[in-house]
């Protein structure tokens, strides 16, 4: 198999080439085209969240060898969570690749987080199926380093910092409304605002009430910190 010029290039930017371009088109093939002669990419996106964790961990322990393991833990979630892979996912332009059915690709499965970052653990098992452990250290430590660099600073759940930092104040929790959802049934867009009590608000859009929210306090917590 042959791979396109397409798929030549986007795995360019993963930063490896194929020997077996055949774990490539699996890894990139979603459930909704499988069949019995082309398999989705559900057993290797199973591989790659932990080929991943590993490398990751790994990476860790060998960065702070003085942190306890509970500093290392949020770290660690921060790096192999599937909002994180999905960010990667898109950095890369995974989503161009991707093999799916009409009806998903029409619903906007390109740009689905659960979808791309499922994609993404795939293709580092692919990649790990292909070439070993080697390899597929070289392309997390390519794609995640920058990550991996302030992960303190994104280790933190915001909506649990920013709960911490206003009942320090002595304030009531923030509340998160429900501004609007758009969007057809299948692919909604919800828009929440978090608010405090204060009047402070922030506002912010995604394909999940718990990324909005999360989104929303971590606007806020910028306006805070860069209050007087």
């Amino acid at each position: 198999m042959k791979p396109s010029a397409e798929l030549l290039a986007f795995c360019d930017r993963l930063g490896h080439r194929f020997q077996r371009p055949e774990l490539l088109m699996r890894a990139l093939t979603h459930a909704s085209i499988s069949s019995k002669t082309r398999p989705d990419n559900q057993r290797l996106e199973f591989l790659g969240d932990r080929v991943l964790g590993l490398v990751i961990a790994e990476t860790l322990l060998n960065a702070d060898r003085g942190a306890s393991e509970g500093q290392l833990a949020p770290r660690y979630n921060a790096l192999v969570r599937k909002e994180t892979c999905a960010d990667i996912a898109r950095e890369i332009g995974l989503g161009d690749v991707l093999r799916m059915g009409r009806s998903e690709m029409l619903s906007g499965g390109r740009r689905k987080a659960a979808l791309l970052g499922d994609a993404m653990e795939a293709v580092l098992a692919a990649v790990y199926l292909d070439a070993g452990l080697e390899a597929v250290r070289a392309v997390i430590a390519t794609h995640w380093q920058g990550r991996i660099a302030q992960v303190d600073s994104d280790s933190r759940d915001p909506k649990t910092v920013l709960q911490e930092l206003v009942q320090a104040r002595g304030e009531n929790p923030p509340l998160y409304v429900e501004i609007a959802r758009d969007g057809p049934p299948h692919a909604p867009v919800f828009t929440i605002e978090a608010r405090l009590a204060d009047g402070a608000s922030a506002r912010a859009s995604a394909g999940s009430k718990r990324q909005a929210e999360q989104a929303a306090a971590r606007d806020l917590l910028a306006q805070l910190e860069t209050k007087p």
